[in-house]
């Protein structure tokens, strides 16, 4: 099955800070490739996984389970580990699912996150129905193009596979699991205006991380995919300035 128009992954060798990038579910690197050349542009080294079951069709994401997902961003993260002194890890949606259960993983190594609209738990109640509903349907209408900005698109699919949906839903329990875990530095982006991933995620997330640098800023103007939409270079500016700061606290 052919990729996608921009669902390409992309990797781009900077100096010794690494920053792996993270992107959500059905969707693919192209709801991140503007933040990833951002961080590029600014010297960084930066790693931008497509994730297993994405950027084809939905039913390639349906034969796949949140550990494939994972071991994907695992493999590229090992991969920066050993090329920079430090990586720090970005991730939209179930990306930023994805980067906390890395975080709890592998603790220090992960020197910080930033967090856009991460998924942490499950919205509305449509959910408690998957593990019957994904033996009689093998989809559901999308959840793609979440974004305020006219005429932008995120090259998601239009259908949401239920076996992978319910395999996700899995994850964010564990995920909730390991949030005490958390110590590292976290940047959270949030929208208020977010049809997708409730405002419970964000809530669930700080109330229970032991992170002790935390710092949420609201993204007033974009909806879910806020890398793609009004808010995008607050985001950008806003992860450089949150790694510069920790990379110049590393150094002493």
């Amino acid at each position: 099955m052919p990729l996608m128009p921009g669902a390409e992954p992309y990797r781009h060798h900077g100096g010794p800070v690494g920053v792996l990038v993270c992107h959500g579910f059905t969707g693919s690197p192209r709801s991140m490739r503007p933040w990833a050349e951002a961080l590029a542009e600014d010297g960084l080294s930066v790693s931008l996984p497509l994730l297993p079951g994405h950027g084809t069709h939905w039913r390639d994401l349906n034969i796949t389970r949140w550990p494939d997902w994972y071991a994907q961003v695992e493999r590229e993260f090992d991969l920066l580990a050993k090329e920079c002194e430090q990586v720090f890890v970005v991730g939209l949606s179930m990306g930023g699912a994805l980067s906390l259960h890395l975080a709890a993983q592998r603790g220090t190594a992960v020197s910080g996150l930033v967090l856009v609209n991460p998924l942490v738990t499950m919205p509305g109640l449509s959910h408690h129905a998957l593990p019957v509903v994904r033996h009689l349907v093998p989809s559901t209408p999308g959840i793609a193009d979440d974004i305020a900005k006219p005429g932008v698109e995120e090259g998601g699919y239009t259908r949401t596979p239920l076996h992978a949906a319910h395999s996700m839903k899995q994850l964010t329990r564990i995920v909730q699991g390991e949030l005490p875990q958390i110590t590292q530095p976290l940047l959270l982006f949030r929208s208020p205006q977010d049809h997708v991933v409730s405002p419970a995620s964000g809530a669930l997330l700080l109330s229970r991380i032991s992170s002790t640098d935390v710092e949420e800023r609201l993204l007033e103007r974009s909806f879910h995919v806020a890398t793609l939409d009004h808010d995008a270079e607050a985001i950008f500016e806003g992860s450089l300035g949150f790694i510069h700061r920790l990379t110049a606290d590393a150094k002493g």
